[in-house]
């Protein structure tokens, strides 16, 4: 495949069209911001950094390494089980419900375009995000770190653009947040490659407690 096209691909799954719904979901940046913890740019660029930091970096990002890595060896078994352990490190009822939900609209979406392996994915009960990712990235020839640069890059903008509505922030404000965040990224990469396979997990209690008072939040703009 030419390498433009591997490119082109690789956009398509960062890209905020993406018709999978992410833009319903805040991922308990809501909840942070109706309880003054998040309540500016500053604020908006130490959340999402500090996710990245204790959350991405060490439990998404390499366990979305290590689905590529299974779904390109046709290792089904390994597939499900990184998928399992990502799923049930969500603290919540809505961090699950928005990865199923997320994971599943992918799932169907490649199915329609011409990935067949999605397709057993559409009914699981704990699929991900990532893993659709994974897959989608083995099949359209992209390498598994900008496969995931492309899933983290979709993180932040989902972020950026939920603080751009809840704090609020102004459009100059909500790119330098986004360069502070991609900035964590990079580095997240980083760690991600040196995370051992008994080292996976998330250390981001203040978001886990936040997500949970999400759910009985009076008025609410996500789902999460």
């Amino acid at each position: 495949m030419a390498e433009g096209m591997v490119l082109l691909r690789l956009m398509r799954l960062a890209s905020a069209a993406l018709p999978i719904g992410a833009f319903a979901y805040s991922q308990g940046l809501e909840q942070a911001v109706e309880s003054g913890a998040v309540h500016d740019a500053p604020s908006t660029a130490a959340w999402a950094c500090g996710l990245i930091e204790h959350g991405l970096s060490t439990n998404d990002l390499p366990a979305l390494l290590r689905l590529h890595g299974a779904w390109r060896r046709g290792d089904l078994e390994r597939v499900q089980h990184w998928n399992a352990l990502l799923y049930a490190s969500r603290p919540s009822r809505e961090l699950r419900e928005e990865e199923l939900q997320l994971g599943k609209a992918l799932a169907r979406l490649l199915a329609e375009l011409d990935v067949p392996r999605a397709a057993d994915f559409r009914r699981s009960q704990n699929v991900t995000l990532a893993s659709m990712i994974a897959l989608a990235s083995v099949e359209w020839q992209i390498e598994a770190e900008p496969a995931a640069l492309a899933y983290g890059y979709a993180w932040c903008e989902a972020q950026v653009g939920a603080a751009t509505r809840l704090v609020p922030l102004g459009q100059t404000e909500a790119q330098r947040v986004l360069s502070r965040a991609l900035e964590a990224l990079e580095r997240g990469l980083g760690r991600a490659r040196g995370v051992a396979d008994d080292e996976l997990g998330a250390s981001t209690f203040g978001q886990a407690l936040l997500s949970m008072q999400h759910e009985t939040q009076y008025s609410r703009l996500f789902r999460s």
